[in-house]
């Protein structure tokens, strides 16, 4: 989350919608209790940790992982210092990917070519290595998908795929530009 500009009004809101999105079941784990900003925000409306409970939830975690599906709009990103430094522990980056259209008019070749899907990849993995380097414990990367498939949202109107999967000829799958590409980062 990018504050809209740099305001002090904006950075107070993303500060609080951190909070909200993430504060709200990493700080009991992390601290033994949710963020000031809900405290303050919600009051009566959220529930009070005892003291024995929040000894109990704080650290009670094996590692985090964490998805971003709801990402809608692209903006050269910021490092990800946003993130509570706190929160370091094993790290797994698990289901990211790019959804395509599933253009009926677009052929075959073209589909293969999901340079998007590579540059979105090959970005976010400079940034899990960036995390590595500042002591973030990154144990995986889950790209989301190894091949095109039904999507409970979109049905098979959009692909994810780093593999292409061709529905009207028997399910034949093809690889596309990002599984070369994945396969040459494995390789290196």
């Amino acid at each position: 989350m990018i504050p809209y500009s740099n305001s002090k009004s904006n950075r107070e809101a993303t500060d609080r919608a951190l909070d909200f999105m993430y504060g709200w079941f990493m700080d009991p784990l992390t601290k033994g209790d949710y963020p000031l900003s809900m405290r303050v925000n919600v009051g009566n409306r959220l529930p009070k940790f005892t003291k024995k409970q929040s000894k109990m939830v704080k650290g009670s975690y094996d590692f985090i992982g964490v998805n971003y599906y709801t990402a809608r709009y692209i903006y050269e990103l910021p490092r990800y210092h946003n993130v509570h430094k706190s929160y370091n522990t094993d790290s797994w980056t698990n289901s990211t990917g790019v959804s395509e259209i599933n253009n009926a008019t677009s052929s075959v070749r073209e589909a293969l070519k999901d340079n998007l899907r590579v540059d979105f990849h090959r970005r976010h993995i400079s940034c899990v290595l960036e995390a590595i380097r500042e002591g973030v414990n990154v144990k995986g990367y889950f790209a989301w998908s190894l091949l095109d498939n039904f999507e409970w949202m979109d049905g098979y109107t959009i692909r994810f795929g780093i593999n292409y999967v061709n529905y009207n000829d028997n399910l034949k799958r093809l690889r596309k530009s990002s599984s070369f590409w994945f396969q040459k980062l494995l390789a290196s």
